[in-house]
């Protein structure tokens, strides 16, 4: 088969990257410089022309507090290019996978696993596009699977595992959030998942899934583990709470999602959200070494 992946020099387009390479099948990797999906035509000359089975769409705009100022950017890539994805998708008979995010949530006090039925209450611009972007691949019709993430990190691009073993290795203390509970995703896991339901031919199985690594922390507890594993006993990470760091949007304080879903239907194997970071770290280090 043959599978585009947009979004493709991102932490999760690179993860894929890495995963894919033991496949037989033909990923195509694309970012913005190869594939404008803010045009339906530049993405339907591309997927005739490459006859794409599966797309993977792994681009979005990701910057939470800086969408609130840039709504129009933030809906174009989240919402509109999403549209077009999934309305080629649609003509051509290709499999969308479209990865959403537990923004679409976050707007009601919860303390139980998000599951996939579980309504949705976006409280800004991000949640709220991401969500637009779900319910036009729904309008589409395209044969899809939305797959739902949250707290994404790698070793690749930004995110707050390189954050905090920057802050970490510099600062005396670093002052963490703990009022905001959910599960980190390991980007290489995450990446296994969707590559596994691709080569088990498994993208009859559509609708909405959630993933994130098992078990539940808050960002403190995050934080806190990257500073021990990276051995930065120098740093002291200090909890605190939401209300120190202001913000135009309202972050969800429990974001956990329930993955019994994705398990039962896929057969795919979660690791918890510990054994994931020390897998990055090994990760990490060895990219170094190189």
């Amino acid at each position: 088969m043959n599978i585009l992946v947009t979004g493709a020099n991102g932490q999760l387009g690179t993860s894929i990257r890495n995963a894919a390479q033991q496949t037989l099948d033909n990923y195509i990797f694309t970012d913005v410089d190869e594939l404008d999906i803010t045009s339906r035509e530049a993405i339907c000359n591309m997927v005739k022309k490459l006859k794409v089975d599966v797309i993977v769409n792994c681009a979005a705009y990701t910057n939470v507090d800086a969408a609130e100022e840039n709504t129009d950017a933030a809906n174009l890539l989240n919402n509109v290019a999403v549209e077009n994805l999934a309305t080629v998708a649609s003509e051509v008979g290709a499999t969308l996978i479209h990865i959403s995010t537990d923004y679409v949530f976050g707007g009601d006090t919860h303390n139980t696993p998000y599951n996939e039925e579980h309504p949705t209450h976006p409280t800004g611009v991000y949640g709220r596009t991401k969500l637009a972007g779900e319910q036009a691949v729904l309008r589409s019709r395209c044969n899809h699977i939305i797959i739902r993430t949250a707290w994404l990190y790698s070793p690749y691009g930004k995110n707050f595992f390189k954050t905090m073993l920057s802050l970490t290795a510099t600062r005396p203390q670093v002052n963490v959030v703990c009022d905001q509970v959910g599960t980190p995703t390991y980007a290489a896991h995450l990446a296994g998942a969707i590559v596994h339901i691709i080569t088990s031919r498994q993208l009859h199985k559509q609708g909405t899934y959630h993933y994130s690594n098992q078990g539940v922390c808050s960002w403190y507890d995050f934080a806190h583990a990257i500073a021990s594993l990276a051995h930065h006993t120098q740093c002291t990470v200090q909890p605190c709470s939401s209300s120190q760091y202001p913000s135009r949007v309202v972050r969800p304080s429990y974001s956990v999602l329930d993955k019994t879903h994705i398990i039962s239907t896929f057969g795919i194997n979660i690791p918890h959200w510990y054994d994931a970071l020390c897998e990055c770290f090994h990760a990490h280090n060895t990219q170094e070494s190189i």
